[in-house]
């Protein structure tokens, strides 16, 4: 009898982790982090609900730290099977991983606590990194033939497609936004028998698609004109790239002024780096532009600031300018700083350009506070704070629901992942009043016989 478990990422939207048992062996599907403020932290050093010696194999939908972050704590309680996923997301990860042990290792040293892996236990999982091609059927181990095909979340993001005991198993992954930047379209799956299906925005549509450039570009004249600064917190992977890829078609194409832009981050940097390894991924318009000899993510007035001196030597340089630094959601990263020193200035604008997670700094400011903490300081927002819904990098409801489309009658049952509880409900109740499929939204830690 097959089974499926799921020890993260069911009723959340981050912490991706789901078991496949066919009774001749036990695969994962990602090993994330759950991602939040400091209470999350007791999540990820929990026990994991399995014994990690018994897992044949662990499968990547992508590099991101909510499906990868705590892959070295698996090697570290002893897990020693095959690590598979795309070249770009094996790629990534491994800098994504080195990243964030520095990041564990401040936080452990600063409550006087061990950190939740080692740079050893990095080494180790990545050692066990088998890299494979978007279509290419493979064994996992005994049982599970997989193929990965494109989720056009980030580059080299797979949706997985899982076949055992006769039964075909669909792992979205992170589906991604309609015509992203650079990015090729998410792939359709047909034929399919049980579904996990992410609901991040399951009951929200991005209102900002079509125009999103124009937004960019009408935040920054405004930014100019009130001769302030435009900071966007950013993720290091895709967000970073989409961004540079749009401002350098505005500043080329004369529809923004000549500012400088920083990119303050250093994985942000190793993370382009990577970007450039693999334009076989990249959509035609992409490619084009690589063919006639341009980078698409360079361009006058920009400059990478990598260390610590060079990151405060943005302080000197005279506004309007613009920074984009991680993290992200701004639970961490140099963007505190920045966030610091910019938030109380009322010419300048905060842009949030991507998910912001229930805890973190970035949706506490997404939901309009006048006051945050920073370092234990008490900080006062006078910063214009705006959202540019159609840079995110996942998919909303209308193209969750088209995607889910051509699976309806063959589906035995749906279950609605990564999303926060309220979002969850809400697209599973879809699927089962527009589609007829049986979705659940399944709890923590359960398991289901398939």
């Amino acid at each position: 009898m097959l089974k499926l478990s799921f020890h993260g990422g069911a009723g959340v939207v981050t912490g991706a982790c789901y078991m496949l048992d066919n009774g001749r062996s036990k695969i994962l599907i990602d090993c994330g982090m759950q991602q939040g403020r400091r209470a999350v932290e007791e999540v990820n050093r929990a026990p994991f609900g399995f014994n990690p010696k018994e897992i044949s194999a662990l499968i990547f939908t992508h590099a991101h730290t909510d499906h990868v972050g705590r892959s070295p704590k698996l090697w570290k309680e002893g897990f020693r099977g095959k690590v598979f996923g795309t070249a770009p997301t094996l790629d990534f990860a491994k800098v994504i991983l080195e990243d964030n042990q520095g990041l564990l290792q401040n936080v452990a040293e600063k409550f006087n606590e061990e950190p939740l892996y080692t740079l050893k236990d990095v080494e180790g999982v990545t050692k066990l990194f088998e890299g494979r091609n978007y279509h290419e059927k493979f064994e996992a181990a005994p049982g599970f033939s997989v193929t990965l095909f494109d989720a056009g979340h980030i580059l080299g993001s797979s949706i997985v497609v899982v076949e055992t005991e006769g039964k075909k198993i669909v792992f979205s992954g992170d589906l991604g936004n309609v015509s992203m930047p650079f990015l090729k379209e998410t792939e359709e799956v047909k034929d399919v028998d049980y579904l996990l299906v992410e609901s991040a925005y399951g009951n929200r549509i991005h209102k900002d698609i079509t125009n999103r450039k124009d937004l960019l570009e009408d935040l920054t004249e405004d930014t100019v004109r009130r001769g302030g600064t435009l900071l966007i917190p950013a993720f290091a992977m895709e967000r970073t790239q989409d961004l540079l890829y749009e401002l350098n078609s505005l500043l080329k194409g004369g529809r923004i002024p000549d500012i400088p832009v920083f990119i303050d981050s250093p994985l942000a940097i190793k993370i382009t780096e990577i970007y450039s390894k693999y334009p076989e991924y990249y959509n035609k318009e992409a490619a084009y532009l690589l063919k006639r000899g341009e980078n698409i993510f360079d361009f006058k007035n920009f400059k990478y600031t990598s260390s610590v001196e060079e990151s405060k030597s943005i302080n000197a340089v005279t506004p309007p300018k613009i920074i984009i630094a991680g993290s992200g959601m701004m639970n961490g990263g140099r963007i505190l700083h920045h966030a610091q020193r910019y938030l109380p200035d009322p010419r300048s604008l905060l842009l949030i350009v991507g998910y912001q997670v229930v805890g973190t700094l970035g949706r506490e400011l997404l939901d309009s506070a006048n006051q945050v903490k920073i370092y234990d300081k008490t900080i006062e927002v006078n910063a214009r704070i705006r959202a540019i819904d159609g840079y995110s990098a996942h998919a909303d409801q209308i193209k969750l629901k088209e995607w889910v489309r051509p699976m309806r009658f063959s589906l035995h049952r749906a279950f609605v992942v990564q999303g926060e509880q309220e979002s969850s409900e809400e697209f599973a109740n879809i699927l089962r009043d527009e589609f007829a499929i049986d979705a659940v939204v399944p709890a923590a830690g359960i398991t289901y016989y398939l």
